[in-house]
């Protein structure tokens, strides 16, 4: 298991992939709410699993906070600690950009998952991409 931040057009391209097949496949969400204005500005991460593209996320800061997005496992992926192996390398990455916290927009189902990483919910439940969600936030 190898998280890497993306560093040419191939990975990113297959992180997109992930994340096309685990949100608009799998969760459909509509692919201009998947692919958004922000992937230029954005640190993108891939998850390998025995050197295959399995798993994705992206980082930004906004607001002066970090914000974890678009963590997404392939299913067969699943329960093999790649999420929090994402999450992790997430977490060191805007350690090292000097952010205090770092938030995420969870889907109501990843709460757990989330809370077990240390992040504390912080907002009303709300919809997005027809998915309830809730904000999290964990502080350095």
């Amino acid at each position: 298991m190898q998280v890497k931040v993306v560093a040419t057009i191939d990975e990113l391209e297959q992180a997109f992939q992930i994340r096309k097949k685990v949100f608009v496949e799998e969760q459909h969400v509509p692919m201009e709410e998947e692919i958004d204005q922000y992937e230029k500005e954005a640190i993108h991460f891939l998850f390998l699993q025995k050197g295959n593209p399995a798993g994705a996320g992206r980082f930004r800061i906004v607001e002066g906070k970090g914000k974890a997005e678009r963590i997404c496992v392939l299913p067969e992926a699943r329960g093999l600690g790649a999420g929090k192996a994402i999450m992790k390398a997430i977490e060191e990455y805007a350690r090292s950009q000097n952010v205090p916290a770092l938030k995420l927009n969870a889907q109501i189902h990843a709460i757990p998952f989330y809370e077990k990483l240390g992040y504390k919910v912080v907002s009303e439940e709300f919809m997005d991409a027809g998915i309830p969600h809730k904000t999290m936030l964990k502080q350095f």
